[in-house]
């Protein structure tokens, strides 16, 4: 089933400005995202949902005039955490522990090993630390938007410091990462919509080490 729904997909070209994708749909493929595992379950990103024409349209401006981000009917985009805190580190850690309802010394004894590693550590390279951690919840929505027979244009060629500023993402400690318009193709204004999808051949591409 998974494959035959990754075979389907492709990175739509144009999509139909007529058809908006269901809330319903959308809901479970952020939810798939929400779901994805992260690095010490920290969970260094968050996800912002733009269906505002107005908003889509500058972002568009910004993105080298990708026409999907306005064809479709939702833009997804992906933005990192700018570093680790020990505010936003301990948030995490209580929140699992408000969750379960108990303080287990091992969890604890590592929140401490957390705090003293990644806090002090560059501002840049954590952010490229989250930005990885971002992309595995990014996949996922890409596999969700599949199993929903929902297209998404996998997108990194857009300027992320006019994003975070159409957004206000600095504000809010984030820097975009990712973009993810979803909606529906138009096959007959798609050159790639018919074409045979192509990737390395298995053997050169997996190594099996007994």
């Amino acid at each position: 089933m998974i494959l035959e729904k990754l075979n389907w997909r492709y990175a739509t070209k144009k999509m139909d400005p007529t058809r908006a994708v269901d809330e319903d749909k959308v809901e479970r493929i952020l939810e798939a995202a929400r779901l994805a595992p992260t690095s010490s379950g920290l969970q260094p990103y968050e996800i912002i949902v733009v269906t505002n024409p107005e908003v889509r349209a500058r972002i568009r401006d910004v993105a080298y005039g990708q026409a999907q981000i306005t064809e479709g009917s939702h833009l997804l985009v992906f933005a990192a955490w700018d570093n680790y805190t020990p505010e936003r580190i301990n948030a995490a850690f209580d929140l699992v522990n408000e969750e379960r309802g108990f303080v287990n010394e091992g969890w604890e004894a590592y929140r401490k090993q957390i705090l003293a590693m990644y806090p002090p550590r560059d501002a840049q390279v954590n952010f490229e630390h989250a930005a990885r951690q971002a992309y595995i919840g990014f996949g996922l929505a890409i596999t969700a938007a599949a199993f929903e027979g929902v297209d998404a244009t996998p997108m990194e060629g857009f300027q992320p410091e006019k994003v975070d500023e159409i957004l206000g993402l600095k504000e809010k400690g984030l820097k975009s990462v990712t973009l993810l318009p979803l909606g529906y193709r138009q096959a007959d204004g798609d050159w790639l919509a018919n074409l045979k999808k192509v990737r390395r051949a298995k053997g050169d591409f997996i190594t099996v080490v007994k």
